[in-house]
């Protein structure tokens, strides 16, 4: 039996999902149950959106939400305003949602593409500064501020290090921070209230706006903090796996007997992560924007084998070893209609 209001949950749970609320408690009800209502929505716009981003709409996942669906209904935010998004999911007519939902794709096309080129700029300005600084400052008045955020968390998985990228207007500087678990960066950011017209956040992520005659004075002030906070800490990121396995454990099986039960999964309820030993390298190649992403063919012990993808590890095919240690999750994988599972590599190394 339908509850009056539950029409509305798929929209909770894209909201929530979006906008990386934990999913624990509360959450993670409403999105389980909004994932439910999603999948059997009539709402033409998740239709629309769901086809340019190459998924079916009676299996979305909440990794979907947050890495396919999400940065698209973001993307007009983000370079424009949000008009178009809030259209897609109200409007009733099948023709206007498709020309809504190819807007936001080319709108999330060249999101991407600014945000791809305000990293390398901002990298080049965050380390010709103080390439060893606790913290990464970039500042220019060229940067968009609808992505400045993205950038910045780049910088952080990049450096592993608090960043910060600011987009200097006439007047004020608009900045977004992201951080380390080792660094509360909206505590660092009230440090600094004196100098500041507002900000807000909370420990991995913020947001501030700052006279530009404060802004040299911020620069100073925030590097001293994390040097203080941060000196003699070790600043490399440390993944952890769950179980370690033989490769030829993860079978299909397993996702659909038990790893499918624990969604929805996703920020603050992490995935569960596996490491494989000395497992051996049939075929490696790049995919994505510039190459970024790798793609690998894996043989287990009992010579069958299995599809790897691993987001911003591309650099590794130039010199991959032929056996390697892994460190990844399993997971449902929908690409052009056709469903498959693979790994999902967070960590490799040589063994």
């Amino acid at each position: 039996m339908m509850n009056d209001l539950d029409w509305l949950l798929d929209l909770v749970a894209l909201g929530t999902v979006a906008d990386l609320a934990p999913l624990v408690g509360e959450n993670r009800v409403l999105v389980k149950r909004g994932l439910r209502q999603m999948r059997q929505t009539t709402r033409q716009g998740l239709f629309s959106l769901a086809g340019v981003s190459e998924l079916s709409v009676p299996k979305i996942t909440a990794m979907d939400i947050g890495f396919r669906l999400g940065p698209r209904l973001n993307a007009s935010g983000r370079l424009k305003e949000a008009l178009a998004s809030f259209e897609l999911l109200t409007t009733t007519d099948v023709f206007k949602a498709g020309e809504l939902a190819q807007q936001l794709e080319m709108q999330n096309r060249e999101r991407q593409r600014i945000t791809r080129d305000m990293q390398t700029r901002a990298e080049e300005i965050a380390t010709s500064q103080d390439k060893d600084s606790h913290l990464l400052f970039a500042v220019d008045e060229s940067f968009n501020s609808g992505v400045i955020g993205l950038a910045a968390s780049r910088l952080t998985e990049k450096y592993y290090r608090p960043a910060v990228v600011a987009s200097k207007g006439e007047e004020e500087t608009r900045g977004s921070c992201r951080s380390i678990p080792e660094f509360h960066i909206t505590d660092a950011l009230d440090q600094c209230a004196d100098l500041l017209v507002r900000h807000g956040g909370h420990a991995a992520a913020a947001g501030f706006t700052v006279k530009n005659e404060n802004l040299a004075e911020l620069v100073l002030r925030l590097k001293s903090v994390a040097e203080e906070k941060l000196s003699g800490t070790e600043l490399k990121p440390t993944l952890t796996a769950d179980a370690e396995v033989s490769l030829s454990e993860i079978r299909p099986e397993l996702y659909e007997k038990c790893l499918r039960y624990l969604e929805p999964t996703g920020y603050g309820n992490r995935e569960p992560s596996f490491v494989a030993r000395n497992v051996k390298v049939k075929n490696s190649r790049t995919v994505g924007a510039e190459g970024k992403h790798l793609k690998l063919s894996l043989e287990d012990e009992k010579g069958l084998t299995h599809d790897a993808i691993g987001f911003r590890l591309g650099d590794w095919h130039k010199n991959i070893p032929a056996r390697v240690d892994i460190l990844f999750t399993y997971e449902l994988n929908e690409f052009n209609g056709r469903v498959s599972y693979q790994l999902n590599l967070k960590d490799l190394k040589k063994s």
